[in-house]
């Protein structure tokens, strides 16, 4: 899928759970029943990233949190 903009603007919300499903299969792992990133302090990614996708908070916004929360993102 090539994405121009990943903002909330320019995106529907079919198109936004798309990118997070894109972005969080870089681990190469399937994210069902995975607990992974809860594991390093993320917690369920449905709940995280779900202010993304209903478009109420851009990804950075959370990206930013979380390293303000929990340190470094690796």
């Amino acid at each position: 899928m090539e994405i121009k903009s990943i903002l909330i603007k320019d995106t529907t919300r079919e198109e936004r759970i798309r990118i997070v499903q894109e972005g969080l299969n870089q681990c190469r792992g399937a994210c069902d029943f995975c607990n992974g990133c809860d594991n390093l302090g993320g917690g369920s990614m449905d709940a995280f990233y779900e202010p993304y996708i209903n478009g109420e908070k851009e990804l950075r916004e959370i990206n930013e949190e979380y390293r303000s929360n929990s340190g470094t993102v690796r």
